[in-house]
């Protein structure tokens, strides 16, 4: 209830700035959380009423697909690529050609993401090996059912999860492009988890909010890159919207 309240209360914001600005056309999409809610229709119905449009539950697939050609917007990529977004409930991978009008392979979404495996696996601050080793092997687990990109393809990591990594890794602005070597996702994922929260609320470069999951955000896209064998990411801050 706490959550449908807060969720609400933004999205009021949302239509205020909607209207004020007076957009033709709205459009909504839920994501995992509305996913595991099964679209209930009293949550939708409010939303609406909030927003000025119906929200739309996309499918795990669809999203993953929103994510490609969002995120390879403004990058001039050629060739085929795999972009994938680490979420607070999910984790989307979606690969295939930015060249030309960009084209979708394959898509899937895996049921993990950072808020998902710290409510599951972390009860320690810091969090212990153990724990961290834990919510590493879920992500494997999971990695090893979906579609293996080609050894050649780049890599693009979308959200706030990998433009924090790159921002603590010291990246100049804009991030939007960057490359984050998969070195220093290695590093920050083991440094992050080494400390307690107090002190990764401190971090100039951590959005306070992230700061208790990013241990688990890390620990996902350092996955990702080992398990891709990608020795770099191209950092996009953009993605399904």
């Amino acid at each position: 209830a706490d959550a449908c309240t807060r969720t609400l209360a933004c999205l009021s914001e949302y239509g205020e700035l909607i209207r004020l600005h007076g957009a033709d056309f709205v459009d909504a999409g839920g994501t995992s959380a509305l996913r595991d809610a099964g679209s209930d229709p009293h949550f939708i119905g409010l939303a609406q009423q909030a927003l000025g449009c119906r929200p739309r539950v996309l499918s795990g697939a669809e999203e993953a697909e929103l994510t490609f050609h969002g995120a390879l917007s403004g990058l001039a990529l050629q060739g085929e690529v795999l972009v994938f977004d680490v979420g607070g409930g999910s984790t989307e991978i979606a690969s295939g050609s930015a060249a030309g009008p960009a084209r979708v392979a394959s898509a899937v979404s895996l049921d993990l993401g950072s808020v998902r495996l710290f409510e599951r696996h972390i009860r320690s601050d810091p969090p212990t090996r153990e724990e961290m080793l834990a919510v590493r092997c879920a992500v494997r687990d999971a990695l090893a059912r979906a579609p293996m990109p080609s050894r050649d393809c780049e890599i693009v990591g979308v959200a706030g999860t990998v433009t924090s990594l790159a921002a603590l890794a010291g990246t100049a602005a804009p991030l939007h492009g960057a490359l984050l070597a998969r070195s220093a996702v290695d590093r920050l994922a083991d440094e992050l988890a080494e400390l307690p929260l107090a002190r990764r609320l401190g971090l100039a470069d951590l959005d306070p909010g992230r700061a208790d999951v990013i241990v688990c955000g890390a620990a996902i896209v350092s996955e990702v890159m080992a398990w891709s064998g990608a020795t770099a990411l191209r950092v996009s801050d953009r993605g399904v919207r």
